[in-house]
């Protein structure tokens, strides 16, 4: 669900412009993903369990495996909510395929990187995480439609009334442990879940606000005499 503050970053222009943003910002998000993943010491919950999969079967990329994790994030947002699903709710599967080619592709473009130094590595990742951070940012500003996962953490709100933010969290932790779990069973350890997985969840939040921040100011300044909408509600 969109705050105020969400909505004052919106664009609210031409279709194609709002999905050349969207499309842009899917790429810069895989790019980041795709660098975050070379730093080698820990990746988002999502990216871990993907990437995990991998591993246990080589044939199939991590753009696939993400593309099925959405598919799967699509049936059970039916099963929660059968009633509110609409034909619509497929459409959140065009930008996933995008998406996972991307990734597919970023990874391949980033494979030349070996990092040996940890000071490299974590330099590296906090570089990732404001990529993966101005990708979400041009997605929210597009205001287009959701991916499945979001879909499915949209769904839970809806139907529970619970706190958008628990259900992420919660979300995430879920597939945190069944990532942990699949590289346990199948390699002893787990596998992409490192101290880089806490800075990745700490540094997008606060890279986002900074570009909402950054975002505010700039408009302010192209449009001085443009009201504030906060202001205005506490009138």
């Amino acid at each position: 669900m969109k705050n105020l503050r969400e909505t004052e970053i919106v664009d609210t222009g031409s279709l194609k412009r709002r999905w050349a943003t969207y499309v842009t910002g899917i790429y810069i998000l895989t790019l980041g993903v795709s660098l975050a993943i070379r730093a080698g010491i820990g990746i988002s919950p999502q990216s871990s369990l993907t990437r995990t999969m991998t591993l246990v079967y080589t044939p199939l990329s991590q753009g696939t495996y993400n593309f099925i994790l959405e598919l799967i994030m699509l049936l059970l947002t039916y099963l929660v909510l059968p009633k509110a699903f609409k034909l619509k709710n497929f459409a959140g599967l065009i930008p996933a395929f995008v998406l996972a080619l991307f990734l597919d592709m970023n990874l391949m473009l980033t494979k030349f990187i070996v990092l040996h130094e940890y000071t490299s590595k974590f330099c590296m990742l906090a570089f990732a995480d404001a990529f993966i951070a101005f990708g979400l940012f041009l997605m929210i500003r597009a205001n287009l439609v959701l991916m499945p996962i979001d879909q499915f953490v949209n769904t839970i709100y809806k139907h529970w009334g619970w706190k958008w933010g628990n259900i992420k969290t919660t979300f995430d932790c879920t597939l945190l442990l069944i990532s942990a779990g699949i590289g346990l069973t199948f390699f002893g350890e787990p596998k992409f879940i490192r101290e880089g997985t806490i800075v990745n969840a700490i540094l997008i939040g606060q890279y986002i606000k900074l570009y909402f921040y950054i975002f505010k100011k700039f408009e302010t300044k192209k449009f001085p005499y443009h009201s504030d909408p906060l202001k205005d509600m506490s009138k």
